[in-house]
């Protein structure tokens, strides 16, 4: 049995933003989210306590509405790290399984690391683990104290730390797992006698060791991975980090990045083999792309889209909440929104699915079926569809559903008038 608790209560100053800093986003999603999801994707959580505090309102709303099997609570006032885990005590109370604190604004940790990090504390027997990495310049980090054994036997924050401690180069990474019965009576016990005044997480190491329970520190391969959140600089650098992740990942799995320094691609996007990606497209969301598609340059998809096999997303082509089938074409200038695409369709240059009303604020779909022809500057105002085989002609405003091999023309005749101009 496993929980976990999740630091968000801080205000994040150096953000300068009225958004709370675990709400600030990377590939429209939330720091907070990244670290919820990589505990889900574990299997072995059944139970997420988010610890919230400035605009607790705010991110309470946004736990409640999308994650179900996550609860918040509200740490008022926030007098530390130690502190703020006491508040889950209520909901623990007779809780008698691990616990894994992490913190709400670290986007880069993965479900693999974190079911190692577990899978060690439960194979050494341990009472409490602490996730620790090795730093050429371990500045600003809290230090990890051995004993001779290699067991833990403090962490001790910089600011309060000797000149000797500060030569270490192991430091803590911020991710605890403790058998909850054993520890839980440690943040009863925590004192804030310290440079900050506060309740230090990292005092239960030297609590457990005067309880004579087993403490260890499980050391990270990848350092990227506890990378946190302070100011927009550092959502810079993580949002690089995820996305060279990213890119990786996929073209070690067959895709061709033709520029990966300007191509930005969402973890939750999946590409198959033989796919290529040409340069400065964006691609934020859950998105799957089929084998042989061709993605750009200049191309964005928002979220939710499903491309098959050999389609063709060209440059300044927009696509959101869309699905196309196969041998399917959109190759310039087009938005693509709420859409149902078939099979062997072009899309010609300029189309547009007009798929929200601003007056009822209501989005309608729009339903284009095989074989379909849209001519180019058409505009497809939602809710309509167009049948097999349909034909749309060019700078076509449709406001009603065409009949299957149907020709729709919209525009006006055309009239020419012989030497108007010398006249």
């Amino acid at each position: 049995m496993l929980k976990s608790i999740i630091l968000a209560a801080g205000k994040g100053t150096r953000m300068k933003s009225e958004t709370p800093k675990v709400l600030h986003e990377i590939f429209n999603k939330t720091l907070l989210s990244y670290v919820i999801d990589s505990v889900n994707n574990t299997g072995l959580a059944d139970e997420n306590i988010v610890i919230i505090g400035h605009q607790a309102e705010k991110v309470e709303e946004y736990v409640k509405k999308n994650y179900s099997n996550s609860k918040t609570v509200v740490q008022s006032p926030q007098l530390g790290t130690g502190h703020a885990v006491s508040m889950a005590l209520p909901l623990l109370e007779n809780y008698d399984g691990e616990i894994i604190i992490l913190c709400g604004d670290t986007p880069l940790i993965t479900s693999e690391t974190i079911k190692e990090f577990v899978e060690f504390h439960r194979l050494e027997k341990s009472d409490l683990t602490v996730m620790s990495a090795i730093f050429d310049n371990p500045a600003n980090y809290g230090r990890i104290i051995r004993n001779q054994d290699g067991s833990l036997n403090s962490i001790v924050e910089e600011k309060d730390a000797t000149l000797e401690q500060k030569a270490v180069h192991e430091v803590n990474a911020g991710i605890y797992c403790l058998n909850w019965s054993k520890i839980k009576p440690a943040f009863k016990d925590l004192k804030s006698n310290n440079a900050q005044g506060e309740y230090y997480l990292t005092d239960i190491i030297k609590w457990a060791a005067g309880a004579k329970l087993k403490a260890l520190a499980f050391t990270l391969k990848n350092n990227e991975e506890i990378f946190g959140i302070n100011s927009k600089e550092n959502l810079a650098k993580a949002s690089r980090y995820l996305n060279n992740r990213t890119l990786s990942k996929l073209m070690a799995q067959g895709v061709t990045i033709v520029d990966p320094i300007s191509t930005w691609i969402s973890p939750e996007t999946e590409i198959e083999p033989d796919t290529i990606i040409y340069p400065s497209c964006y691609i934020e969301g859950k998105n799957k792309i089929g084998k042989n598609c061709k993605i750009g340059p200049f191309a964005h998809l928002r979220g939710d889209v499903v491309l098959e096999d050999n389609v063709k997303i060209g440059n300044f082509v927009e696509v959101k909440k869309t699905t196309v089938k196969s041998n399917t074409n959109a190759c310039h200038l087009t938005y693509l929104g709420d859409s149902e695409i078939g099979s062997n369709v072009n899309i010609g240059a300029g189309t547009i699915t007009a798929n929200y009303n601003p007056l009822t604020k209501v989005k309608s779909k729009t339903i284009i079926k095989d074989n379909a022809k849209i001519g180019s500057n058409s505009v497809l105002v939602a809710p309509v569809t167009i049948e097999e085989g349909a034909n749309v002609g060019a700078v076509g405003v449709i406001t009603k559903s065409i009949p299957a091999w149907a020709l729709a023309i919209t525009r006006a005749p055309l009239k020419i008038i012989e030497g108007w101009v010398k006249r």
